[in-house]
């Protein structure tokens, strides 16, 4: 007898389904649909509003069938409650400032290179000489349309997979620091001067701080769903870098943010050592 759906997808490793659940608009809703629904029935998603720190008496929520696939996706990307609200807070911070200065007159498509600056990139000749703050700003500032909408869905994954394994305030450490991390490399690689903007480089961050949680066991995961986000990030990463080499996309950024989620995960492995220790 021939196995059902529901088998197939019950063999598959955790992260052939992140990848599927991820990609799900390339393959028909019945294949992304049994994708969340056996990363849900692991524990990798949340399966109702009361996982995600709701009220003890939620009002019912729509059932899955008329919600759809992009709705349940929706729902537990933007579900927000006391245990995930800093991946939204960064994405709409990230559109926020787009839409300001698309506003402002800038060419949501093409922006110009004076107008990043004014905004706050990492423009080398301002950046270290007396503004340090535009290692941070440029990290919320996109190149336009396409650049904006690719990284706020790597952030909204790989953030909602982040802030599950370690919350919301080591969460938004990560980011920051990955971001201003990847800032700082960009200057020190691109010697004859650069003006670099995005979210990429806090994003390879968390690329970073999911493998070194997977490698050292520092966060709550079975051994085989850490072998599963090894896989993951070696899988996705390699290609982007890739990609960058192909484009006009700062690599040292992405090189950058990800050696400092490395070093971030290896950093919350030893506090969370110390920590047992003193409580023994």
């Amino acid at each position: 007898m021939a196995p059902t759906p529901t088998e197939l997808f019950a063999q598959k490793t955790d992260a052939e389904l992140l990848y599927l659940a991820q990609n799900a608009l390339r393959y028909p809703p019945a294949v992304g649909q049994a994708a969340v629904a056996e990363l849900q029935r692991r524990g990798l998603v949340p399966t109702d509003l009361a996982d995600l720190g709701a009220p003890p008496h939620p009002a019912a929520p729509p059932p899955r069938a008329e919600r759809g696939l992009l709705g349940e996706i929706g729902h537990q990307l933007f579900g927000v409650s006391r245990a995930y609200f800093v991946t939204p807070l960064l994405l709409l911070l990230n559109l926020a400032v787009f839409a300001a200065m698309v506003a402002g007159g800038m060419d949501a498509f093409h922006p110009d290179s004076r107008t990043l600056i004014a905004w706050g990139s990492n423009f080398s000749p301002l950046t270290l000489p007396g503004q340090p703050w535009r290692l941070l700003t440029s990290c919320f500032l996109h190149g336009g349309v396409a650049h904006l909408l690719l990284n706020s869905l790597a952030l909204l994954f790989l953030g909602r997979l982040s802030e599950s394994l370690v919350g919301p305030g080591r969460l938004a450490l990560a980011y920051l620091l990955s971001g201003v991390g990847g800032s700082l490399f960009s200057l020190w690689w691109h010697a004859q001067g650069v003006n670099s903007v995005g979210a990429s480089g806090a994003i390879f961050g968390l690329y970073g701080l999911i493998v070194m949680l997977a490698l050292t066991g520092a966060g709550p995961l079975t051994k085989a769903q850490r072998y599963s986000l090894i896989w993951l990030v070696l899988l996705l990463v390699p290609g982007q870098l890739e990609a960058g080499l192909k484009a006009t996309i700062d690599n040292a950024a992405h090189i950058g943010g990800l050696a400092t989620g490395l070093l971030i995960g290896g950093l919350f492995k030893v506090a969370g050592r110390a920590r047992t220790q003193g409580n023994l």
